[in-house]
This record gives structure tokens, C-alpha cells and sequence, in this order.
């Protein structure tokens, strides 16, 4: 299974947003500044802000002060959440049936019930599915202070000192 980038830098988009919070100063974070933390292009990281927004993950304001924050507390956001909105619902593995299409193939079967190899891809990603759905946000934040303490207060200041 293969995820776009886009996952990756929506995650540490919503990590950053979770920081920003945090803060005394706390405010919606520009997607031009989101982006220039990691050199990322500004338009692509907006269309994973924005398919996260959609998915209510996080809302947006315009304005001078405008930008992105988190839309729910860290503690209702799963890694599975960030996952579904950028890279969508659908199953990794796709079973087509291909047993059926063979000489002895009976079209009345639904192979994908009793192939052995789409019930086993299907078991992994039901399990993979389930790990990031038990792993919040806020247990990320969590194990980032405990093995990077300091990380929450740079965040911090470099988003309050990066310029949109």
C-alpha cells in the first residue's frame, strides 16, 4: 500500500495546528506559513488543508488574521480520520473477482467472499485500518514530548516568526 505525500504533510500540518493552540498567542495558521515550515509548495498543501476541512477536520477563516485551526480537540482526531480525507475510503485491495473469469469459473459465486486471498488482504487492511484509528492526535503529541520536549515551544515560535 502506497499513500501519497499528501498524508504525511497533512499529519504534521495537523501536529503544527495542535502546537499553534497550545500557545499563549494561540491563532489560525496561514497555509503559506504551514508550508514554509517545510518548504512544501503552498498550493498543494492547501488542497490538503482544504480535504481536511471538508472532512471536519479542521476549519479555516479568511481575513488578515485568518488561516487553518484544528476543528475538534486533538483527542477526536485519529490517524485514520487524516488518512480517509486525503486519501479517501476506499479499500487498498480491490478484489475483481478474477477466480470467476476462469474456465471453471461460476458467475453466480461472489468470489470476493470465499477467495482466500481477498479474505486475507481484506483481514490486514481491517487491521491496519484499526491501529491508526486507536492512535489519536493527541497521542502523537504525546510521545513527541516525551522523546522531543522542546519541540512543542519551537513549533511555536517558528510558526509565529514565519511570515506567510
Amino acid at each position: 500500500m502506497k499513500m501519497s505525500e499528501g498524508v504525511e504533510w497533512a499529519l504534521h500540518g495537523c501536529l503544527n495546528l495542535a502546537w499553534a493552540e497550545e500557545g499563549e498567542d494561540a491563532r489560525a495558521v496561514p497555509a503559506a506559513v504551514l508550508a514554509r515550515m517545510y518548504e512544501l509548495p503552498p498550493a498543494y498543501l492547501n488542497k490538503q488543508l482544504q480535504a481536511l476541512a471538508r472532512a471536519g477536520i479542521v476549519g479555516s477563516t479568511s481575513g488578515p488574521r485568518g488561516g487553518f485551526r484544528l476543528a475538534r480537540s486533538p483527542r477526536e482526531i485519529t490517524l485514520l480520520d487524516v488518512v480517509v480525507a486525503i486519501e479517501g475510503a476506499d479499500e487498498a485491495f480491490r478484489c475483481t473477482g478474477i477466480l470467476g473469469q476462469g474456465p471453471d469459473g461460476d458467475p453466480s459465486v461472489d468470489y470476493r467472499k470465499t477467495c482466500v486471498i481477498s479474505q486475507t488482504m481484506r483481514r490486514a487492511e481491517l487491521r491496519w485500518r484499526r491501529e491508526l484509528a486507536g492512535q489519536t492526535l493527541a497521542d502523537i503529541m504525546t510521545t513527541v514530548r516525551e522523546r522531543f520536549p522542546a519541540v512543542p515551544g519551537e513549533t511555536r515560535d517558528r510558526l509565529a516568526n514565519l511570515r506567510p
